[in-house]
């Protein structure tokens, strides 16, 4: 028996941690690498491999395509400039000024971000239509001549886009605010500035380490943006680059070779913006946390106080209540008005989007998806983050690198290189639910490994030393310890998995077959092939599901919260 106490143990710990490397670098750049050959692609689009090879794609790109390009350009500057503002503004209320119930409007500040941007460009289709949209339906019923406003414009799509950005910029920039000595603040009352002086030129001054930093993430994302693209500027003959590639597929014949070189074209540019965003973050510059002890504390703006309660209320008006609202009064008419005299309203569209087979299946392939993608990913996730942040093996910083590639590239973007390896790779799973499922683990990996890393983190490494010290081997440490010290950021990266596979629309479009259909590339179809009321119906009902596994989530992580305390 001694004999065999005294037999060393087989570590699994390099075999896995190089089967996790190679796994995760076939299904993260092998794709890309298939795009960058279909972008130098200037034969045959649909052959492979590429019986001839050249740059033409980019300079027809620069060329021709100038017009696309500049939309892009000025389309994301303007939803960026407008979603920091929007951000600053809120940032600054919540963080630095005594308005009224702050903590309950920091948590209704965080919905526009688990509304999908393309509900809410339907929503603001249905909102500000010409003609047709009820902002001008009520314009004309009081006598107005013309339209008010016109949401089919540049301006429009950014709008769409800032307003579910702004939360995104409002929680980076607050996390910089919160940070911040008030004295500073205090200091520059004292020598008699105004509080807008003081907001000016002391508060923005501190944070624009931060307030840079959202910019650059949030330019990004606006670069890569589809959602509202495609329902506001299709119609309107607004195209950017990403409804360029959507469009450059389905011509025939497809021009894959022009949409992978604008797709790569929009991931150079998002992975240098994304890289020089992390480069300031690492920086380290404008501390404004000290070894001095300090308590934030709000400032008083008196009667003021009230007023910025109304914005906080506006955004949230404008961002989620007027939303929805225009939706559910869509969804129950038979011909969608907003004069409730002329309305003649009904369940059937609610029965017609849940009795018809294709949207049916839809809904329920996404709903599988969301949870097989959550259970399986989230353990492969769990098996990933603690190989980067608790073994000592070597190449544990490539996989981190590698989980985050796939942040820098658009989703979209991600979706056209699965599309083309795919096609490629004789694997017969293109056109099923398995390759969707594969792009949705790959694209959400980010996001679930960010999710339980701070939780890893927080785990003393003593409690794992602990068993490993008694005998226990990796795999049963890792079962009984580690796993069960996980399960709330376990359940967390879970629901914020499924709820973001449900919604997910960018790699869809590319992935989704005749037979393996997904709910949101379904609502856009019903928008550009059937009314707005059906459409309403859907997006609700995709909406629904969402908003349940929210509730879920607080529910149960506060009350495992309870049983850990």
């Amino acid at each position: 028996m001694s004999a065999r106490l005294a037999r060393p143990r087989r570590d699994w710990q390099p075999a896995v941690t190089a089967a996790v490397l190679l796994a995760v670098s076939f299904l993260v750049l092998l794709p890309l690498v298939f795009l960058v050959e279909e972008s130098l692609n200037t034969g045959d689009a649909l052959a492979f491999p590429p019986a001839e090879y050249g740059i033409s794609n980019y300079i027809e790109m620069f060329q021709e395509d100038l017009d696309i390009l500049t939309n892009t350009a000025s389309i994301a500057v303007m939803a960026t400039v407008m979603a920091i503002l929007i951000g600053f503004t809120l940032a600054w209320i919540l963080t630095r000024t005594n308005v009224p119930g702050r903590d309950t409007l920091e948590r209704l500040l965080e919905l526009p971000y688990y509304m999908t941007p393309l509900v809410g460009a339907l929503a603001w289709a249905v909102l500000a239509a010409p003609k047709s949209g009820f902002f001008n339906q009520l314009w004309h019923y009081v006598g107005g001549a013309g339209d008010i406003v016109d949401v089919y414009s540049m301006f429009g799509i950014a709008w769409i886009m800032a307003l579910f950005e702004g939360t995104v910029a409002f929680v980076m920039i607050s996390a910089s605010m919160k940070s911040m000595d008030p004295a500073l603040e205090e200091s520059a009352r004292v020598m008699g500035a105004s509080k807008l002086r003081t907001a000016l030129t002391v508060t923005l001054p501190l944070v624009m380490p931060g307030v840079l930093g959202a910019t650059l993430f949030v330019f990004a994302e606006m670069l890569g943006s589809f959602a509202a693209a495609l329902v506001i500027g299709i119609p309107a003959r607004i195209y950017v680059i990403t409804t360029s590639i959507w469009d450059s597929t389905l011509s025939y014949p497809p021009d894959y070779g022009r949409a992978a070189a604008m797709g790569l074209a929009l991931f150079v540019v998002m992975f240098g913006m994304l890289t020089f965003y992390r480069w300031m973050v690492n920086r380290g510059s404008f501390a404004t946390i000290t070894g001095k002890a300090f308590r934030p504390r709000a400032m008083d703006m008196g009667r003021l106080a009230w007023l910025l309660l109304g914005v906080c209320c506006l955004y949230i008006f404008l961002a989620v209540v007027l939303p929805i609202g225009a939706l559910i009064l869509t969804s129950l008419q038979r011909f969608a008005t907003v004069i409730l005299g002329q309305a003649e309203f009904t369940l059937g569209n609610y029965r017609m989007a849940l009795g018809l087979g294709p949207v049916r299946t839809a809904l329920s392939n996404s709903l599988m998806l969301g949870f097989g993608v959550a259970t399986v990913g989230v353990l492969i996730m769990a098996l990933i983050v603690w190989i980067i942040y608790r073994s000592h093996l070597k190449g544990r910083g490539a996989i981190e690198y590698l989980v985050m590639f796939p942040q820098a590239v658009p989703r979209m973007v991600f979706g056209l290189a699965l599309l083309w390896a795919w096609l490629n790779i004789p694997i017969p799973i293109y056109g099923t639910l398995w390759l969707l499922a594969l792009g949705y683990f790959t694209v959400m990996l980010p996001l679930g490994v960010r999710t339980l890393a701070g939780v890893v983190l927080q785990i003393d490494k003593s409690l794992e030393e602990c068993a490993r010290v008694c005998g226990a081997s990796w795999g049963y440490q890792l079962r009984t310890v580690t796993l069960p010290l996980l399960r709330p950021g376990l359940l967390a990266a879970w629901l914020l998995i499924f709820m973001a596979c449900v919604r997910e629309l960018g790699a869809s479009v590319f992935l989704m077959g005749p037979s393996a259909k997904v709910i949101a590339p379904s609502i856009v179809s019903a928008f550009a092939s059937s009314g707005t009321e059906l459409t309403a119906a859907m997006a609700l009902i995709q909406t629904a599901s969402v908003v349940v596994a929210l509730v879920i989530l607080f529910r149960l992580t506060r009350g495992m919260t309870k049983e850990m305390t």
